[in-house]
C-alpha cells in the first residue's frame, strides 16, 4: 500500500473589498482574485474579468459572432485569444494590486462604495 503524503494547501482565491465581510452588501462590492493555474491569476467582478485598466470583459469571443472555419481564421482567432488572455491574466502580486486599485471604485445599481459605507453608518429610521 502506498504511503499517503501530507496534504498540500493551496490558496486559489482572494476577496478584495472596501466593505466589511459581515456587511449585507459586501458581495456586490467585492472583487475576486482567482488562480487560473500556472502562476496566472484573474480579477473578477460579478463574473466579468478586469484588465489592468479596470475595464470589464466577459471573455474572449469570436470576432464576428461565428466560429472560424479556415486554418487562417483559426490562427487569427488564436492570436486574438492569446492577446485577450495576456490582458486579463496577471501574476498573483499584480492581480492583488489591480483588485486593490479598483475595489474603491466599484458601484452597484448606481451606488458607490462610499454610498454603501454611508448607508451602513446611518441607522434605519
Amino acid at each position: 500500500m502506498p504511503e499517503i503524503p501530507e496534504p498540500e494547501v493551496r490558496v486559489t482565491r482572494y476577496e478584495v473589498s472596501c466593505l466589511p465581510e459581515d456587511d449585507l452588501n459586501a458581495p456586490a462590492y467585492t472583487l475576486a482574485v482567482e488562480s487560473r493555474g500556472g502562476g496566472e491569476w484573474v480579477v473578477k467582478s460579478s463574473g466579468a474579468c478586469l484588465n489592468a485598466d479596470g475595464v470589464k470583459s466577459w471573455g474572449h469571443h469570436w470576432e464576428d459572432g461565428r466560429e472560424p472555419v479556415t486554418d487562417e481564421e483559426f490562427a487569427a482567432h488564436e492570436v486574438s485569444r492569446q492577446a485577450w488572455l495576456a490582458a486579463h491574466r496577471f501574476d498573483e502580486e499584480t492581480a492583488l494590486a489591480v483588485a486593490r486599485k479598483f475595489a474603491p471604485t466599484m458601484t452597484c445599481m448606481g451606488h458607490t462604495v462610499a454610498d454603501a459605507l454611508r448607508d451602513r453608518e446611518t441607522p434605519d429610521a
